[in-house]
């Protein structure tokens, strides 16, 4: 398979650990040299939650997730799949429409390596059927340089990479006007990812001395400056 397929044009190229890796503005790390490609805070199953406790909230958002999930897998030629943990909201993840989409995608791409970090929301969840073929590990996973993790934290001797924040930024205009983007927020030792799930929350964050923010907007992941 081709490792050398270019992201979108949006995407911005960094170096992490010695490793060359994208940022992509669809809220997802890409990692050429592993053809790896990772996403964190999928929550499948988050709307069917909602739903049971009576929220009215609108459907579509596990499918419009998978299918992005799916465009990213089939233009760079993804081999390596990993989930930076909560991929599953809820034990409702497990009813017959989020686990019926789930199972479709998981056929779409049978060829895949597949590994989930477990996250608290997966913990509760229960871990996917094991005949969906995804590996279960736990915090921190070392692959090469990182430490593939769900909980933000420092791990000795690696990079660690993680979720679980859903990280964004405010900014305002003139007209006090407020706009919420998603945003990863990478330091000196450790990177936490935007939520990629459709139906997620944010939660804003300032980057610390060490830290710099990088937004997605417009398609694009741009980084902000200072930090």
């Amino acid at each position: 398979m081709n490792h050398d397929r270019s992201p979108s044009a949006g995407a911005l190229a960094l170096t992490l650990a010695g490793e060359a890796l994208w940022l992509l503005p669809e809220r997802a790390l890409w990692w050429p040299a592993r053809a790896m490609l990772l996403v964190a805070d999928v929550h499948l199953g988050k709307a069917q939650s909602f739903r049971r406790l009576g929220v009215p909230v609108p459907g579509g958002s596990g499918s419009e997730t998978l299918a992005r999930l799916s465009g990213l897998i089939d233009t760079l030629g993804v081999e390596e799949l990993v989930f930076l943990g909560d991929l599953l909201h809820s034990r409702h993840a497990h009813d017959e429409a989020p686990a019926a989409l789930l199972r479709a995608w998981r056929q779409r791409h049978a060829g895949l390596a597949v590994t989930l970090v477990r996250g608290n929301h997966d913990d509760r969840a229960g871990d996917p059927p094991a005949d969906l073929g995804i590996a279960l590990v736990d915090e921190p996973w070392r692959v090469g340089p990182f430490a593939l993790c769900h909980h933000p934290q420092t791990v000795a001797g690696a990079y660690a990479l993680a979720g679980h924040v859903h990280p964004c930024v405010n900014l305002g205009g003139r007209a006090r006007d407020r706009l919420r983007l998603p945003c990863f927020q990478l330091g000196a030792e450790a990177g936490v990812l935007p939520a990629f799930g459709a139906f997620t929350g944010m939660h804003p964050v300032r980057p610390q001395a060490d830290e710099r923010l990088y937004v997605i907007a417009d398609d694009a992941v741009v980084a902000l400056p200072g930090g």
